[in-house]
């Protein structure tokens, strides 16, 4: 692979915002190499071809940028350093890091303690653990480095104090805090990247409300009836930022939000 393309790498790619975000880069631009994460190549093979087989009727036009798979469990430790050895030894830099992979826990019976854990690993630890392993790529890149955190609205502290927020009736506190903690995380990346005078750009990233299959592939119509947008809303914006159109966002002053503008921390 030229190493002169925009490496990206996308993790939970596989499916909803993620797979529709390797779709919507690989269709803007020739200039993007994608690396389509999934905690199985299996699976990653099989959103591959979905997209080959489907981009040609989307609305966004064929596919113009490339695409690998990578497998990448962000739970697990071995499964993230391997994925960083096979980008560093395949294009030996990387561009962007997109950290979308995130689970809800759903399981009927299962404990606060076991919730949060379960939650913690997957939307806390493995990106931690990630961009950290990952820094020494992205400081080789011949580009502005972007590290986007997939975030969420229900990770404010501000909007869940306020009593006229649209989604205040929303409990999911293990999910909450989980996003509270990415939020917390991605203003610690900003404030050190820039004390270290490298300007890479890093946000917490608001999606939406959208149609995924966050809350289990049985709960996407249920989703829809309660109008929820879909899932490549939020893949054009991550794309706007990535192509640096959104760098007045951010600033570091808020959660970025799909629509524009930031959320309150």
């Amino acid at each position: 692979m030229a190493s002169e393309k925009t490496i990206v790498f996308i993790t939970g790619a596989n499916s909803g915002i993620g797979l529709e975000t390797v779709l919507a880069l690989s269709q803007a631009s020739p200039d993007f190499h994608i690396l389509l994460g999934a905690r199985s190549i299996e699976r990653g093979e099989k959103a591959l071809s979905e997209i080959r087989s489907s981009a040609a009727a989307h609305p966004g036009g064929p596919l113009k940028g490339t695409i690998s798979v990578i497998q990448i469990d962000v739970s697990d430790e071995a499964s993230i350093r391997a994925a960083a050895s096979r980008i560093e030894s395949d294009y030996g830099k990387l561009d962007a890091l997109i950290n979308n992979a995130g689970i809800v826990v759903t399981r009927p019976g299962c404990d606060t303690l076991t919730n949060l854990r379960e939650t913690f690993e997957t939307n806390v630890f493995g990106p931690m653990l990630l961009t950290e392993v990952l820094e020494p790529l992205l400081k080789k890149s011949n580009k502005t480095p972007y590290i986007i955190h997939v975030s969420s609205g229900l990770g404010s502290v501000g909007l869940r104090l306020d009593p006229d927020d649209q989604y205040k009736g929303v409990r999911a506190e293990a999910y909450r805090m989980s996003k509270a903690a990415m939020n917390m995380m991605a203003a610690c990346h900003g404030y050190n990247y820039r004390a270290e005078g490298l300007g890479w750009k890093v946000c917490a990233f608001n999606p939406g409300y959208c149609v995924t299959n966050l809350t289990g592939a049985e709960d996407r119509e249920n989703r829809t009836q309660k109008g929820a947008r879909p899932a490549r809303d939020p893949a054009e914006a991550l794309v706007e930022i990535v192509q640096g159109k959104r760098d007045g966002d951010l600033a570091m002053s808020g959660i970025v939000d799909l629509d524009g503008g930031v959320l309150p921390w």
